[in-house]
């Protein structure tokens, strides 16, 4: 199993491949890429004005970078909401009387889908979805995984300096005490994760390691940012199923951290970029989509240590999606059960105090 240290901070190699002739302006992208689509001409037209209400996750360098890159290619303004999947959801319900945003974008494929039974999305290709991973769109166009991310094992190398457990044998006596984490109320990834692990291990077996893990008495302090940095202050020498982009960005900055994915398989989460139904802004929304897909934004999108969402774009500084083993599981099913699966979850961890 492979493990990542990444060493101080560097400009992000990333490489295409199957790349057909440039098109559009790409004097903008260090990446040495070529456009495989016409998104760059689509983002860089002239003809539109205005703005667009963006809500996304974090990372939050991430948002600003690719709304003032938008802005400058466009000269459309672009309002950015950030916040956690769960706070997103929040203010659109809160919102959902006067709806405001335009594009909205989730660490949380189940709750994407979620959005299209509700029959809050809106069907539109984006220039460069064709490019996109298998399975990282909908059948419908609604979806689009602009960027993804998986959760793994993140362990405090003071703490823990050599560490490959699978999930279950995180139970063992020798981590007592010493496993975090993130809340799956308000982290998109954590909840697609548990809902995902019991759909793929089944209800039986799958519980049974969760339940193991809080009789070792694992906690949850809290949403991605606030488990990791449990682990990084050594008040726990491990958090399980954290956020893997977290992990890589806290390691560059030279933190004692490393990251591994268990052998017993992991979640990889495609985050879903949507258009609402609800938007006053739709041409700047289709806009921002296609620019989402574009050379550029996939640059910025790999240099912030997610996963692009273009099958012909990978990284040098993480792992890519062909190098995790990704757990087999319904989408749709956990959909359906990833609530009741976080609440379970939740009682189970606070029972075991």
């Amino acid at each position: 199993m492979k493990k990542w240290l990444v060493a101080g901070v560097g400009i992000l190699s990333i490489m295409l491949a199957g790349c057909g002739s440039a098109s559009g302006d790409t004097s903008e992208n260090d990446s040495n890429a070529s456009s495989t689509s016409g998104a760059q001409e689509e983002t860089e037209a002239t003809d539109l004005s205005g703005e667009v209400y963006v809500y996304l996750p974090s990372p939050a360098n991430l948002g600003d970078q690719l709304a003032a890159d938008f802005e400058a290619q466009t000269g459309v303004r672009v309002n950015v909401f950030q916040g956690t999947t769960g706070e997103i959801l929040a203010r659109l319900e809160a919102e959902s009387a006067n709806p405001v945003a335009d594009v909205i974008m989730l660490a949380s494929w189940s709750d994407g889908l979620g959005l299209k039974a509700d029959d809050a999305l809106m069907s539109y290709t984006p220039e460069g979805a064709d490019n996109l991973h298998e399975g990282w769109t909908d059948e419908d166009n609604m979806l689009f995984g602009a960027s993804g991310s998986a959760v793994g094992v993140i362990y405090n190398t003071t703490l823990f300096p050599e560490l490959d457990a699978d999930w279950d044998e995180l139970a063992s006596d020798k981590y007592q005490g010493e496993l975090a984490f993130p809340d799956p109320e308000r982290s998109g990834s954590a909840k697609d994760f548990l809902a995902g692990f019991i759909n793929n291990k089944g209800e039986e077996a799958g519980w049974q390691t969760w339940k193991d893990l809080a009789a070792n008495g694992m906690t949850i302090p809290g949403a991605n940012a606030a488990a990791l940095e449990e682990v990084t202050t050594g008040a726990k020498g491990i958090l399980v199923g954290g956020v893997d982009w977290n992990a890589y960005d806290s390691i560059s900055k030279g933190e004692a951290l490393e990251i591994y994915y268990p052998e017993g398989g992991t979640i990889v989460n495609p985050r879903p970029a949507m258009i609402l139904n609800s938007s006053r802004n739709v041409d700047n929304a289709k806009a921002f989509m296609d620019y989402l897909l574009s050379d550029r934004a996939q640059q910025l999108i790999s240099e912030a240590y997610l996963i692009p969402g273009r099958s012909d774009i990978t990284s040098t500084q993480r792992e890519n999606l062909a190098d995790i083993n990704t757990l087999d599981v319904d989408w749709d099913w956990m959909m359906e059960h990833s609530s009741d699966i976080t609440s379970e979850f939740l009682s189970l961890v606070e029972s075991a105090q």
